[in-house]
């Protein structure tokens, strides 16, 4: 694989890690700038909300330009913004400077993932964007853990300023590494960069069975900490450990993906969508049993991120001159999966079944996705047969 591809790995590692290092840092946060832990968390949700605002507003306005540039100029915005997190004098310029850092998230995994598949041979495309990706696992394994134990000991914005640092690092990588003159500029010269490209049926469905899938993913996989305290009975000094097992999960998952498909994207689109499903459903009886917890733990990592690499390339087959805008958006699309699962899957532990049956309903959405897909898929399948039909009769 390239080199370059490896920077891109350094910059979604930082965009990986402030996103989610906040988790484990409400409570210091919380405490630090004077608000409830609830209004804390609000800065998860409004990075979201940034994430999905910034794949169009900077989707539109960066479509045309080169690829390299723009791809240094967001690590400027991130590295700007995580800087602006760590001197916040209050919560509401905390709560904005995240959502401008989350600006730079869905464009430069968008473009990131063009800019990947441009440098290798098409039976690696698959690959190559598993690779970029491969930086937000480890910042799941590694950089969230380590910034959470920063900021504990340090102080919250000890976290902020060590991924201001990742981002300087991140922004000299890709200046040093990534080629000045990309296969991805020459493409990216026919992208209009109209939303009109999000009008297609094909772009549309695919949007549509990435946030469906990962409504699943991120439904369960939030509300893991209580599912092994409350129901598999773990203590709660277990639930870093076992996270470690689910961070394991995302690596291999996240790379066996892509080397599938590579091989079949079709096969494997359908073939991670029905395996996450039927994880989710098994889990829904395993969570009971503390082992069986465990190894569920590190499946739903591995068959989760294993949907992405396949997902990103299927989208972007259907995207024609605009692939940049519609892998934002689909970027995005992945963070909009991540919000409503949050949400959709708290409304069944307050108003439904409760905690238990948290991992079987977030099965529902994987399962109609699953359905969305193949329906499409056999759809191209017939209408690609048609002209071979019409020109046999000739």
């Amino acid at each position: 694989m390239p080199l370059a591809l490896y920077a891109l790995t350094a910059g979604a590692f930082g965009i990986g890690v402030t996103e989610f290092v906040i988790m484990g840092l409400l409570i210091d946060v919380g405490k630090d700038l004077g608000v409830s832990i609830p209004a804390a968390g609000l800065l998860i949700s409004g990075y979201a909300f940034g994430v999905v605002l910034g794949a169009p507003l900077l989707g539109i306005a960066t479509a045309k330009l080169p690829k390299k540039p723009l791809l240094l100029a967001l690590m400027v915005v991130f590295t700007l913004g995580n800087a602006a997190c760590a001197l916040a004098p209050d919560y509401r310029t905390l709560m904005a400077a995240r959502v401008v850092t989350a600006f730079a998230h869905a464009t430069f995994f968008g473009v990131g993932s063009v800019v990947a598949t441009s440098l290798v041979a098409r039976d690696k495309k698959a690959t190559a964007i598993a690779v970029m990706f491969t930086g937000l696992t480890a910042a799941n394994i590694l950089g969230v853990p380590f910034g959470t134990w920063l900021g504990q000991h340090y102080g919250w914005r000890s976290t902020f300023w060590a991924v201001t640092l990742i981002g300087v690092v991140a922004f000299a990588v890709i200046q040093f590494l990534v080629p000045r003159r990309l296969p991805a500029d020459e493409a990216g010269a026919e992208d209009s960069g109209s939303l009109s490209v999000l009008m297609r049926p094909a772009v549309l469905v695919g949007l549509a069975v990435t946030v469906l899938s990962w409504i699943g993913v991120f439904g369960a996989f939030t509300y893991i900490a209580p599912l092994l305290t409350q129901v598999a009975g773990f203590p709660e000094a277990a639930v870093s450990p076992i996270l470690l097992v689910f961070g394991g999960g995302l690596l291999v998952g996240n790379l066996l993906g892509g080397k599938l498909a590579d091989k079949r994207l079709t096969a494997t689109v359908i073939g991670t969508l029905a395996v996450l499903a039927l994880t989710l459903v098994a889990m829904a009886a395993a969570i009971h049993q503390q082992v069986a917890a465990v190894v569920f733990v590190g499946l739903l990592g591995a068959v989760g991120f294993a949907t992405v690499a396949p997902l990103q390339l299927w989208v972007l087959g259907k995207a024609g001159g605009g692939q940049s805008l519609v892998s934002s958006f689909n970027i995005a699309a992945f963070n909009l999966g991540n919000a409503l699962g949050a949400w959709l899957l708290g409304l069944v532990i307050d108003h439904g079944p409760g905690l238990a049956a948290v991992p079987l309903f977030a099965a529902l959405s994987p399962v109609l996705a699953l359905a969305i897909a193949a329906v499409a898929i056999r759809r191209e399948q017939r209408q690609a047969l048609v002209p071979v039909a019409v020109a046999a009769r000739c």
